[in-house]
């Protein structure tokens, strides 16, 4: 195999041109990105004269159609249906309003963390976890006389928390598809990795604000319709099938909202199909990606990325930081977490093959790195919205990202004194992943 640098050109043409664009007008999301991946997937296929157009089309179809690449796009799909549908259906609100009827007043703050963290792992997006509960955070504010920014940065906070961890997150589905382990697997090694740092959270912003004195409105909610929520939750920590869990999510919400009087049965259908397109992005990208990374694969690109790794790192725990430093790069070039993982998982399953780092664990690591830069970038979309919706700046809220930051360094922690394995850190690679069926 040739390692040909000239083989990463594709990756540096979509950095290029995406960053350019967000530059040049000052907004990262200007330029849809799936445009940007469709020019350097052309760069790639003019490459290599040594194969026909043909040929290199063919290639470029084998990555798209591989196994874990339809899945991928098909979980997006179903994830999508179910949490248009539960938001419709009246989960999100009634979600907010119990935690919030629940939480005394001097942990309101904490309480804007934890209930978050709660509607992000039951929906599986930060984007909307944001959008549901920005608002209330600057109601909160208003009644208690406490600064926006600590608020919108617990939001923030508690919505990165299940954009990582979330059975139906994109970034979840991404990691885990990519490295070719269970879903479960990857939650239970990913939970105890962030768990410190949103126990450390909540103390903190319990201590910032638990003067507060204020007395909080009343909040109306109706505990059914948050039962779909539980429902995917458990079934998918239980194991069962992610399409099951998922298909089962959407039916409860479609009776609860029609006999809420949320909607019509007909109408549900609509609705179900709104949720989809909302994830027709991603997946369009996903499968444009697996097509570029297929080229450049064959090229020897991606042989290079893994022999400059390996000259740069040594053993299990320089593999893993390798991994974690490479999708968060991406990340600050693309300001998409699910990208970063789609761009960078090929990349970090080979590197985790060579090395013998267990599927789960590079799953976690891709995740958690993605999500690391994702929660702190200025321009990254899940701040402009929060500060879009509560009249700040996303630097305002900076100081108050405790959990991104302190999720770092968790991490790194992990990374650094977690037992690994095998006696040796350079032990031979294992090869035995547990895959999906």
């Amino acid at each position: 195999m040739k390692y040909r640098g000239f083989a990463l050109l594709p990756f540096f043409v979509f950095i290029v041109v995406f960053a350019g664009a967000g530059i040049i007008s000052r907004d990262f999301y200007s330029m849809p990105a799936y445009v940007a991946f469709i020019i350097a997937l052309f760069v790639a296929l003019l490459q290599n004269r040594g194969k026909s157009f043909e040929e290199k089309l063919k290639t470029a179809a084998k990555g798209a159609g591989d196994t874990n690449i339809i899945t991928m796009v098909l979980i997006f799909l179903v994830a999508g249906a179910f949490s248009g549908i539960v938001t419709a259906s009246g989960g999100v609100e009634s979600t907010v309003n119990f935690g919030l009827s629940m939480i005394p007043p001097q942990y309101m703050v904490a309480g804007i963390f934890v209930i978050g963290c709660f509607i992000s792992l039951s929906m599986g997006t930060s984007m909307g976890t944001i959008t549901a509960l920005a608002p209330i955070a600057l109601g909160v504010s208003q009644q208690a006389d406490i600064p926006i920014a600590i608020c919108v940065g617990a939001t923030v906070c508690g919505a990165m928390f299940g954009d990582n961890l979330s059975m139906i997150s994109d970034t979840t589905i991404a990691a885990v598809r990519t490295q070719g382990c269970q879903m479960k697997d990857k939650f239970k090694q990913n939970f105890f990795i962030v768990f410190p740092a949103a126990l450390l959270t909540i103390v903190i912003f319990y201590l910032q604000t638990s003067h507060l004195t204020y007395k909080p409105d009343t909040y109306d909610y109706n505990f059914v319709e948050i039962i779909p929520y539980l429902i995917v939750l458990v079934g998918a920590l239980a194991g069962f099938n992610v399409f099951a869990v998922l298909f089962s999510g959407i039916a409860l919400s479609v009776m609860t909202g029609v006999f809420n009087g949320s909607f019509t049965f007909l109408e549900s259908f609509s609705i179900i199909g709104k949720g989809m397109t909302d994830l027709f992005e991603i997946s369009i990208i996903s499968i444009i990606v697996a097509c570029m990374v297929s080229l450049i694969r064959e090229n020897g690109g991606i042989a290079l990325i893994i022999e400059t790794i390996k000259r740069s790192v040594s053993g299990k725990r320089g593999a893993e930081l390798g991994i974690g430093l490479l999708v968060l790069l991406v990340d600050m070039c693309t300001a998409n977490n699910t990208v970063a993982i789609v761009m960078s998982g090929p990349v970090a399953k080979e590197i985790g093959d060579e090395f013998g780092v267990e599927s789960k664990r590079v799953a976690s690591i891709l995740d958690i790195f993605a999500s690391v830069g994702q929660g702190l970038l200025p321009y990254g979309a899940q701040l402009l919205t929060a500060a879009a919706l509560t009249g700040i700046t996303p630097l305002d809220a900076f100081p108050y990202l405790y959990y991104p930051i302190l999720m770092l360094v968790s991490v790194l922690l992990f990374i650094a004194f977690r037992p690994q394995k095998s006696k040796l850190d350079g032990a031979p690679p294992q090869k035995n992943h547990k895959c999906i069926k």
